[in-house]
């Protein structure tokens, strides 16, 4: 719960700016698709930062590393929130995202050891839960105080959350934690080299990311496409996190016995919903509905994902568990990054109608691959069984 405080305060700095779009367009006289950098520059801070922070603070006392994460959260939030120019924005929001990178990375291990095996992935989703719930109330709410108040102010509001985080760290993360197995650099390339454990990230950023081709250009899509006014969009993204909470509760139980066949089918249902927005989504309120029924699926898979990845690390490369827990994290947002990055072109050269498509395409690919796990594994189950035969 302590963890889950913070990755409150994280996870509504990192999709904030979903719900400010319109605002950041026209106070800096940009496009979307310049405006969608604000998702896709902090995903690929997390993106770079996740391994190379894990590397520089493998040894340092995890209780001292919190404080330390939740003081460069603060500083990356106070810079967006002065930023005289465009730029200083995007500097501002790749400092928070470097926190924010080995905020996850730690807390995914420190919680999925803190309970029994058959716990792990509801523990993984008490800890993503933060998240979750900023996408409920911290999302919305920052929308709505941007709206009132301006954008910076929304970012002052995400650096008051991420105070109070910080404060929670210091009184309820026990002090005497054990430190993981000291992260090298031999053991990203010992990672990428593992052919289950490469297929595994490639789900991550591909059906993770489907998502994030829709979900970064949500508001543009509720106001232009469905003509939903700026005060519904508010209270829509209210309910789009509650689904998403719904989601990642469901998806958190479903995947503790059997996390390859619950990812399938999760990934399935977000397919197939996907392709279902592509058609509804002119319509007003069958495009809502829609749009909520694609929170349910969104981050249903990030407690499987996150879980799947440290069993696979635990039974082929057990001294670099950290580091694949943190180049996941970095996969989740490779994803976002390429999402974000896909719908930025598409709403500039196709428009925001076609965003679904390619959204279910990566979605697509990603099933392929979990088709050859799901195929990688067998030979290993049948050795098993094997084994205990004999």
């Amino acid at each position: 719960m302590a963890l889950a405080i913070s990755a409150f305060a994280i996870g509504s700095t990192e999709f904030i700016s979903v719900g400010l779009m319109p605002l950041l367009v026209s106070s800096f006289h940009i496009n979307l698709a310049q405006a969608g950098l604000t998702v896709s520059i902090y995903a690929i801070g997390i993106m770079i930062g996740a391994p190379v922070m894990t590397l520089l603070t493998g040894r340092l006392n995890r209780h001292r590393l919190m404080m330390l994460i939740m003081v460069l959260f603060i500083i990356g939030n106070l810079l967006a929130a002065s930023a005289p120019t465009f730029d200083v924005l995007l500097a501002g929001r790749v400092v928070a995202a470097l926190a924010h990178g080995i905020f996850m990375t730690v807390a995914s291990v420190i919680a999925a050891d803190v309970v029994a095996p058959a716990k792990r992935a509801s523990a993984i989703a008490i800890m993503f839960t933060g998240l979750t719930v900023a996408t409920v109330t911290g999302v919305p709410l920052g929308t709505m105080i941007g709206q009132l108040g301006g954008w910076r102010w929304s970012f002052i509001f995400i650096s008051v959350i991420g105070v109070i985080g910080l404060l929670a760290d210091y009184w309820l993360i026990p002090r005497n934690l054990p430190l993981p197995s000291k992260a090298k650099v031999r053991g990203i390339i010992r990672v990428l080299t593992n052919p289950q454990l490469l297929f595994a990230l490639l789900v991550t950023a591909l059906g993770y990311g489907g998502t994030f081709v829709v979900y970064t250009y949500l508001s543009p899509l509720l106001e232009q496409q469905m003509h939903w006014s700026a005060r519904a969009v508010v209270l829509i993204l209210v309910v789009y996190g509650l689904m998403v909470a719904l989601g990642n509760t469901l998806g958190g139980r479903w995947a503790n016995a059997r996390p390859l066949i619950a990812l399938f089918k999760m990934f399935s249902g977000l397919l197939i919903t996907l392709l279902i927005l592509s058609v509804t989504g002119y319509s007003h309120w069958l495009g809502l509905l829609t749009v909520l029924l694609m929170g349910i699926f969104a981050f249903m898979n990030v407690p499987g994902l996150q879980l799947y990845i440290v069993q696979l690390a635990e039974q082929n490369t057990p001294h670099d568990i950290t580091m694949a827990s943190a180049l996941n994290i970095s996969a989740f947002n490779v994803g976002i990054a390429l999402g974000s990055g896909i719908g930025g072109q598409v709403t500039t050269n196709l428009g925001l109608g076609w965003t679904p498509i390619f959204g279910a395409i990566m979605v697509a690919v990603s099933l392929v691959l979990l088709l050859g796990l799901i195929w990688l594994a067998r030979p290993a189950k049948s050795t098993d069984r094997h084994c205990v035969q004999n």
